[in-house]
């Protein structure tokens, strides 16, 4: 059977009984057309879920009954962040919805450049609030419960700069090791970030800052990979292996 599930904020949540108002209810009611005494589920964005039964349907919000609380393990254990370049079109939406899947828990828009700037700076309020639709909805059809963080576009040099906590690794189509091998080389792994260029790959400049920074530089085999697919694959790999992908 199919699971209806919907997003509630904290405040809309008491012991019994959860509301839904705004975009949410009107799914629910003018959407979907799920009518009182039917089963869904709803999730607080910070790990909780409970199964539901609609009590009430009214114009603007519609009140839930709570049956349970559920209780099973949805989430990976794995703590990633994806730094991700901006890419031209709806590529950028793809790896936002596939990494939100994938479960990751934080995805940075990265300004670097070879990337698409002009885009980055212009429109980039709505740009964000899209990604985080995307994402949200991503979150509702895999079954995980902890909303993904989705930050401004940042510069690579910002992400660098910032990367001492964890282990960071930036895959390259130049060089670097394979990811495998690396993997041997870590230990307790419960926090890592994953960088991935934009089309035009990364500059000179920025895998010197890589460098730098500590950043491991990893490879993906001896194909070149389109962005989408180098940040789908990476994200994949990074939970296989240290993650629940197992």
């Amino acid at each position: 059977m199919q699971r209806h599930r919907f997003h509630a904020l904290k405040s809309q949540i008491s012991e019994s009984q959860i509301t839904l108002d705004g975009d949410e209810s009107h799914h629910l009611a003018r959407v979907l057309r799920l009518r009182e005494g039917a089963p869904v589920f709803v999730f607080d964005g910070e790990g909780s879920e409970w199964e539901c039964q609609i009590a009430s349907l009214g114009k603007r919000e519609t009140a839930l009954t709570i049956v349970r609380q559920l209780t099973d393990a949805v989430e990976s254990p794995l703590h990633l962040t994806l730094a991700q370049a901006l890419v031209k079109g709806d590529k950028f939406d793809l790896v936002v919805q596939k990494a939100t899947e994938l479960g990751v828990t934080r995805i940075v828009p990265l300004i670097t450049d070879h990337s698409d700037i002009r885009r980055a700076e212009e429109r980039a309020e709505q740009r964000l609030q899209r990604w985080r639709r995307i994402s949200l909805e991503a979150l509702k059809q895999c079954g995980r419960r902890r909303l993904v963080e989705i930050s401004e576009p940042v510069s690579f040099a910002d992400v660098c700069a910032s990367s001492s906590a964890g282990h960071n690794l930036i895959f390259s189509e130049r060089d670097g090791r394979s990811l495998r091998e690396v993997a041997a080389e870590m230990q307790q792994v419960n926090k890592l970030t994953v960088c991935v260029a934009s089309e035009g790959g990364w500059s000179e400049a920025e895998l010197k800052t890589a460098e730098q920074n500590n950043l491991l530089a990893i490879h993906l085999g001896a194909r070149i990979l389109r962005t989408e697919t180098a940040a789908i694959a990476a994200v994949a790999l990074a939970q296989h292996l240290f993650g629940d992908l197992r």
